[in-house]
């Protein structure tokens, strides 16, 4: 999940799994699997590295998560 802001400056998280496609222009706008289209004010650069440290923390948590055979 990460924080996206709308035009209106309206902060949401947005699960970034359903990004498909990121297109800027004079805004940046999100194509989602459902084919919905968000306009956002952050820029594709911020929204990859939000999904990068998002990702990377999950992965990360994981790692903390003993497996059977470390019991």
């Amino acid at each position: 999940m990460i924080r996206l802001t709308s035009l209106d400056g309206k902060p949401f998280i947005l699960n970034s799994d359903l990004i498909v496609t990121i297109h800027e222009n004079a805004n940046t706008i999100l194509i989602l699997e459902n084919g919905e289209h968000l306009i956002v004010k952050e820029n594709a650069q911020q929204i990859i590295q939000a999904v990068i440290a998002f990702k990377r923390a999950i992965f990360e948590g994981a790692a903390l998560i003993p497996r059977p055979d470390e019991e």
